[in-house]
């Protein structure tokens, strides 16, 4: 089945990277679940994308509370029947500082953002996707969930934790025809630095344009293969 047949719920629509992402997947011919906290402002995204107003609807609502999750997704199943394709972009930042000083408050915004986000969307969306047997979920995380540098726990452990829970989340589903896969980067180049001033800094950023399709080509059904994988998108390094 072509994406132009799917049903696309796509997470953080509103930031740098969902607005591309969206317009990405709108090209297709998916139809399209937007989520953020603002409506006005999914609103905007989807005109920007050229949406016609029966290929979307706006979910709204704060991801780190399980029952407001439940809600949207169940708004998108309401209007499409279902979902298809979960594209998960919510991020947030906070390092947190040294671990001996940190503030908790950081870390549990973190995990709020990235761990508890994750695990409220994806499971309101991924029984469904196991039993028709077929699904995509599709999570952006960081370069520094592996490299642990220091002053940063907050934020990677937050991301480590998320892509535990998602690789897991691979192997018990894998047999029911739904792939999980995260792609990790650094920085996302939303200003499109690396081409109009490049650096030895801006030379491993990964541009959302790059992010999206390696999205696209992950819920092809010719990448019904991968799962469980932490594809790196930082190779120009």
């Amino acid at each position: 089945m072509p994406l132009a047949d799917r049903v696309v719920l796509i997470t953080g629509a509103t930031g740098g990277l969902g607005t591309v992402v969206t317009r990405r997947f709108a090209e297709t011919g998916a139809r399209l679940g937007l989520v953020g906290t603002d409506r006005e402002r999914l609103v905007a995204v989807a005109s920007s994308a050229g949406l016609a107003e029966d290929r979307w609807v706006a979910g709204v609502g704060d991801l780190t509370d399980r029952a407001a999750a439940e809600a949207v997704v169940a708004t998108v199943v309401d209007r499409f029947g279902r979902v298809d394709v979960l594209l998960h972009l919510v991020g947030g930042y906070a390092g947190g500082g040294p671990i001996a000083s940190f503030a908790d408050d950081d870390l549990h915004r973190m995990l709020g953002q990235h761990l508890w986000s994750t695990l409220n969307v994806a499971r309101a969306v991924v029984p469904g996707m196991a039993e028709r047997g077929w699904g995509r979920v599709v999570a952006v995380s960081a370069s520094t969930a592996v490299t642990t540098p220091p002053n940063l726990a907050a934020y990677s452990v937050a991301k480590a934790a998320e892509e535990t829970l998602l690789r897991t989340l691979a192997r018990e589903v894998a047999a029911h025809g739904v792939t999980v896969n995260v792609l990790a980067g650094r920085k996302i180049d939303t200003d499109h630095e690396r081409e109009t001033a490049p650096s030895p800094k801006n030379a491993w950023w990964t541009t959302p344009e790059e992010i999206a399709s390696a999205m696209r080509f992950l819920c092809a059904d010719e990448a019904a293969a991968i799962t469980g994988a932490r594809i790196a998108l930082d190779g120009r390094a």
